[in-house]
């Protein structure tokens, strides 16, 4: 039937509805538009939406979803379809791709040698390419599902409940601005997604799954590309089973140039149903201790307790030049888990990270000295050459059992640092000149707050 006609002949009329027109059903026009039929109390209306939808089914695949893509309108899966061994090319204005449920619409193929989304040109590039509610399943030998590279550099990369079933690969996305996932799935095959280039706006994967992985791939799920750097924050709370020999990614420091932006909050990773947080092969190149990692609450991988622990080994005695000048408390100290923080002297910390800048610091002193003198010991903070007294504390030497005379300093207090402030103690003797030492085992730590 002619369904212009039947549009501006029923459109707001009170008529009955032709003997081929069945209430509440959805019909296909000639350029595969979708005819939406309603009805009211006012009167039978088709709704034209030839204008932003284009449903895409076996029948017509070749000249809608693998012809020359609209970016004007969506592209609406009306089922599962097999589109054999044609490309869908993404323009650089992008494409807009949804379902019904990844259950009853999907894009599948099982041709060797064969991507299902690439860009015209890798100088032409890709736009936004955005998807909800379907599944792909791209499983031929040597085949994957994207080679796509942002026309812009500006471009989104954007999934809302997409399962990849039995992929061969996930294939490589180049220099877009962000990505997110919310909702995915990945079952099957050996699902490896390669991020290449500089991201700018980061890359967010929530609520999402995996499961049934090939026992035989050494692919990892997240793999750095070529040139690969995140500028902003690779987020993901995933619940993945890992294959027998496959990593969750192989990103090294390097690819996060900024701290504390590979984050992984609540996940769990298991390898065969099992939790092993020592396992090295979940994240080979990298660790939960490193600048770039922010990890916690999560099972299965280690988790990030940003601070530090200095542990006096060796006793070196403190010279006291005069009366009421502080000078730095000496000694040998050890390290301890220091995690975005280092030690650019033996004797301080210092903070590496952006955030937090919230801090506890917590210490345990006993220092020998002169019998009833009195010794102060204050926390200084170098920032940028800025030096500050942040705590102090004072006590008296006293004669203890066996003739040493000592005293105890204990503390806890909050401390604020920004990147690259660092931390040491001073000492100074506000009754004599008479010098002091720092015993063995005195410690001191610092912890996010």
């Amino acid at each position: 039937m002619d369904f212009k006609q039947t549009q501006n002949q029923y459109y707001g009329k009170r008529r009955s509805l032709p003997l081929n027109i069945v209430e509440g059903s959805t019909y296909v026009a000639t350029d595969h538009s979708l005819l939406y039929l309603y009805n009211d109390e006012r009167s039978p209306v088709l709704i034209n939406n030839s204008r932003i939808r284009i449903l895409v089914d076996q029948n017509n695949f070749l000249e809608t979803i693998c012809g020359k893509i609209d970016s004007s309108k969506e592209y609406f899966l009306d089922g599962i379809v097999d589109i054999g061994s044609k490309p869908i090319v993404v323009p650089a204005t992008g494409l807009t791709l949804k379902g019904s449920s990844f259950d009853i619409s999907g894009l599948i193929s099982t041709a060797d040698n064969y991507t299902m989304f690439i860009s015209e040109t890798e100088q032409i590039g890709s736009g936004n390419i955005l998807g909800s509610d379907y599944h792909i399943e791209v499983s031929g030998t040597n085949s994957k599902v994207y080679q796509i590279y942002d026309a812009t550099g500006f471009n989104a990369f954007e999934f809302v409940r997409v399962n990849y079933n039995n992929c061969t690969s996930l294939g490589d996305i180049y220099n877009y601005r962000q990505g997110l996932e919310t909702g995915t799935g990945r079952f099957g095959g050996s699902p490896s997604l390669t991020l290449h280039g500089t991201w700018l706006g980061g890359f967010r994967i929530t609520t999402t799954i995996t499961r049934s992985i090939s026992n035989t791939t050494v692919e990892p799920l997240f793999k750095a590309g070529t040139a690969f750097t995140m500028e902003s924050r690779f987020l993901t709370d995933m619940n993945v089973d890992l294959g027998a020999l496959q990593p969750f990614c192989d990103f090294e420091p390097a690819n996060f140039p900024n701290p504390s932006t590979f984050q992984l909050k609540g996940c769990i990773i298991t390898r065969g149903g099992v939790t092993n947080s020592e396992d090295s092969n979940i994240t080979p190149n990298i660790d939960y201790s490193n600048l770039a990692s922010d990890w916690d609450n999560n099972i299965g991988v280690s988790n990030t307790f940003i601070g530090g622990l200095k542990d006096l080994d060796v006793e070196v005695e403190t010279i006291i030049t005069s009366i009421n000048t502080s000078e730095i408390i000496l000694g040998t100290f050890v390290n301890s888990d220091l995690q975005h923080f280092d030690s650019n002297t033996n004797y301080s910390f210092r903070h590496l990270g952006t955030d937090p800048k919230d801090f506890r610091i917590t210490f345990n002193f006993v220092l020998k000295g002169l019998q009833d003198d009195q010794y102060k010991i204050t926390l200084i903070k170098n920032s940028g050459g800025t030096l500050t007294s942040e705590f102090s504390q004072i006590r008296t030497i006293d004669r203890l059992a066996g003739n040493r005379d000592v005293t105890y300093y204990s503390g806890t207090f909050g401390q604020k640092l920004s990147q690259n402030d660092f931390l040491y103690w001073k000492v100074e003797n506000i009754t004599s000149t008479a010098n002091c030492t720092l015993e063995l085992n005195s410690q001191w730590f610092i912890e996010e707050r």
